[in-house]
């Protein structure tokens, strides 16, 4: 017998054997506190059950939705139940892979995801006016956005509604249109960090996309960026058509970059901020079309076969803004999937800086192939003006174009000898100052030209410092003088002081001469008949043939008038006081003394207002009749 405390011998396959279960009470307090989570959640997926409205429609009302001020609580803990479905997911992938709890658990998150794409779709759709990019762009200049993090709406501890973080977050510094705007991104961001954590990034960016690009084309559209226009229509199109586009392209840019651009890309990274590569597809589909048609515009402009020397300005109007928002442009599509906007951007500024060259380098030669005649009168030459009020206009894109011409060499764009202009002058403080210099070279010499036509070696240098004296002035009305110096300006004042001294000395000189010294006033009554008739000669005939003869300038003009006077009136009034008075009794007098001191000033007065009749010594009364519309010429004249 075997003894009753001894082992009985139990078979290993007997169902009688006990074998204890691994950690039994760790087990079952796990899957008691997974199930517990997936009830939660199914309770509250159901309450919000996302197959009462089918697609993307509207709800109802606004408090069908779960993001509503009523509702946030639940929204609050809708967003912690997929936090914990995923985990219970996860739990049941571990434990048992074909578990039907996984399949339920996985049917709940899918649910729930369709109820948060509906939800961020209504958000989007419903909210544009607190999410369009101006009032976004404009908020963010104020002040970084306030949103709060998505513990916001994990946080158990927190109160019920969302907080938002931040100092001006308080309504009595915020505004209300701000609160919206930030509770409504900060929904916008929790629904997408809690989809792409779920693993349903996918279904919430094409929404955002389709939305938010709608919006973004819509917004370029009403700013005239259209992207149906091809380079072969902007060719053909008449520069009045072509001009408007520009002007209406350059009210657009700056408002598309620094406004729609920028907005944009702050709502989406704001948004899709869990995610770098999602952030670069959203702005790049978003932003990508509507950018390339405005930048690619001014390429096509700068491709037009119609553009010359009077489309400078729009061209440099367009390079400029690219340029100013460059910093911009470069920062907003600063992703690799956006290079190509940028690429864009920097190809039509390397297009228009080749039209602008092109245009300038026309200008240029028009200059010098100008074959217009010269002004009878002595004036202002048409292409004088022209060539200073375009180059004053230039001036005032100086830092542009000295840009864009700072590689372009002058030698070898004339065929005028190399002397007339130093080259390596060290008063040209840059290209774009020495291309203006040359360019007043190039007018200069072909006034030279012009001035030779004149058969009156007078009336040449008349001509000459008319025109050197317009130049001069445009030069210090303008921003040319910062470009030329106050050293150029100078020197050609010297020199238009010389021709006004040439032409007194030339169209004058017989004149002056023909009055005698004082020493010969003793002469007898003949030979001081003589003085006067020659005097009377002489002074007829200057004045006959520079009574057509005209300086703009008022100040010029008053200028010559007296150097005239200061030169004659002294010894011809010496002269008729020593035997005018005594002439003047004779019954022949008016062949004689002609004139008192009193009427040359009254005819010098007359002069240079470009209005005599040719052929006849006008009188003094005849002359001044007609001042009136002579100096409003002369006004014109000056305003220019």
């Amino acid at each position: 017998m075997k003894s009753p405390f001894s082992r009985p011998s139990t078979p290993s396959h007997s169902p009688m054997r006990y074998t204890p279960p691994s950690s039994p009470m760790r087990h079952t307090f796990s899957d008691s506190l997974v199930e517990e989570n997936v009830e939660i959640a199914e309770a509250l997926i159901a309450k919000w059950d996302p197959t009462a409205a089918s697609g993307y429609s509207k709800f109802a009302s606004a408090s069908a939705s779960l993001f509503h001020d009523n509702n946030r609580y639940d929204a609050k803990q809708f967003l912690i139940c997929v936090k914990n479905l995923q985990a219970a997911m996860h739990y049941y992938v571990k434990e048992n892979s074909a578990s039907d709890k996984l399949v339920r658990a996985q049917r709940l998150m899918q649910a729930a995801m369709k109820r948060l794409e509906k939800e961020f779709y209504y958000i989007l759709s419903t909210n544009r006016e607190y999410l369009d990019p101006e009032s976004v762009s404009n908020r963010s200049s104020r002040a970084s956005t306030r949103t709060s993090s998505v513990s916001d709406y994990e946080d158990d501890s927190e109160e019920d509604e969302f907080r938002f973080a931040g100092p001006d977050s308080s309504p009595s510094v915020q505004s209300e249109e701000d609160r919206v705007s930030t509770i409504v991104m900060t929904d916008l961001k929790a629904i997408a960090d809690c989809m792409i954590a779920s693993g349903y990034g996918k279904e919430c960016v094409n929404i955002y996309k389709v939305v938010r690009k709608s919006i973004v084309d819509e917004a370029l559209y009403h700013l005239g960026v259209d992207r149906s226009v091809s380079i072969r229509e902007i060719q053909k199109m008449e520069w009045e058509v072509l001009e408007r586009k520009i002007r209406g392209w350059l009210r657009a840019v700056k408002f598309s970059v620094r406004t729609i651009f920028y907005g944009e890309q702050i709502l989406c990274d704001h948004v899709f901020s869990a995610s770098l590569p999602i952030r670069q597809s959203c702005f790049n589909e978003i932003a990508r079309d509507g950018a390339l048609a405005l930048f690619g515009f001014p390429q096509s402009v700068a491709k037009s076969k119609k553009l010359s020397a009077e489309k400078m300005f729009r061209t440099l109007d367009m390079y400029e803004a690219i340029a100013n928002l460059w910093p911009e442009i470069e920062s907003i599509f600063s992703y690799d999937s956006t290079s190509d906007v940028r690429l864009q951007a920097v190809n039509s500024l390397i297009k228009l800086g080749d039209a602008a060259c092109l245009m300038l380098a026309d200008f240029e030669s028009a200059i010098e192939k100008d074959s217009s005649k010269s002004v009878p009168s002595g004036g202002v030459h048409p292409l004088t003006r022209y060539v200073m009020n375009y180059l004053a206009f230039l001036a005032d894109y100086t830092e542009v174009l000295s840009d864009i011409i700072a590689d372009w060499p002058l030698k070898g764009q004339s065929h005028l000898p190399e002397s007339y202009f130093n080259l390596d002058d060290e008063s040209y403080s840059s290209a774009m100052s020495a291309r203006i210099a040359w360019v007043v070279l190039l007018l200069l010499c072909k006034l030279d030209g012009k001035a030779a036509v004149h058969k009156d070696v007078a009336l040449s240098y008349l001509f000459l410092s008319n025109n050197l004296q317009y130049i001069v002035s445009k030069v210090r009305q303008s921003n040319l003088k910062d470009l030329l110096g106050d050293d150029w300006v100078a020197q050609h004042e010297s020199k238009f002081k010389q021709y006004i001294a040439n032409y007194e000395r030339v169209g004058w000189s017989r004149v002056i001469d023909s009055l005698p010294p004082p020493a010969a006033h003793a002469a007898d009554t003949n030979g001081v008949k003589d003085y006067f008739k020659r005097f009377n000669a002489e002074f007829e005939s200057a004045y006959r043939k520079q009574l057509n003869w005209v300086v703009y300038n008022p100040e010029l003009r008053d200028e010559i008038k007296v150097s005239l006077a200061k030169k004659l009136l002294p010894a011809y009034t010496a002269l008729y006081k020593a035997h005018g008075t005594r002439l003047r009794r004779d019954a022949f007098r008016e062949s004689v003394v002609r004139f008192s001191p009193e009427d040359l000033g009254n005819y010098l007065s007359d002069l240079f207002h470009g209005n005599g009749e040719s052929g006849s010594v006008s009188s003094h009364s005849q002359a001044s009749s007609s001042l009136g519309s002579s100096s409003g010429l002369s006004s014109e004249a000056k305003s220019r």
